[in-house]
């Protein structure tokens, strides 16, 4: 493991709606799986954020009715990229997920770090 001066914020970046049909209760799960990933970095001296984070209170507030609605396609991926846009790299989580495979791909484009597992990220301390 790299060692590095300072925190770095990281985008974890695994998948929401893949393979859930849109359970909410496997909606759920992934959200915690990536809350549970953000937790580690944090405690590793990080700043770990995820896009569901920021964007599911403001679908609620747009009126959202679920995953696909109008408001869905306006807000979540959109939130997600002006969120990596601040960030120092991605941590790609989880199964096959497209849009986390987006937000690695728009990673590498803007030149930052694209991590695939806890023990690629640097240490903070």
């Amino acid at each position: 493991m790299h060692t590095t001066t300072r925190s770095l914020m990281i985008l974890v970046a695994g998948p929401y709606r893949s393979g859930t049909g849109d359970d909410p209760r496997k909606l759920e799960t992934n959200v915690r799986a990536m809350n549970e990933v953000a937790l580690k970095l944090f405690r590793a001296g990080h700043l770990g954020v995820t896009g569901e984070a920021l964007a599911l209170p403001l679908l609620e507030t747009a009126g959202s009715t679920g995953p696909g609605d109008a408001a869905y396609e306006e807000i979540f991926h959109p939130v997600a990229e002006q969120l990596l846009a601040r960030c120092d790299g991605v941590l790609r989580i989880g199964g096959p997920s497209e849009g986390a495979d987006r937000m690695v791909a728009r990673a590498r484009a803007l030149g930052k770090a694209v991590y695939t597992g806890l023990d690629d990220v640097p240490a903070a301390r």
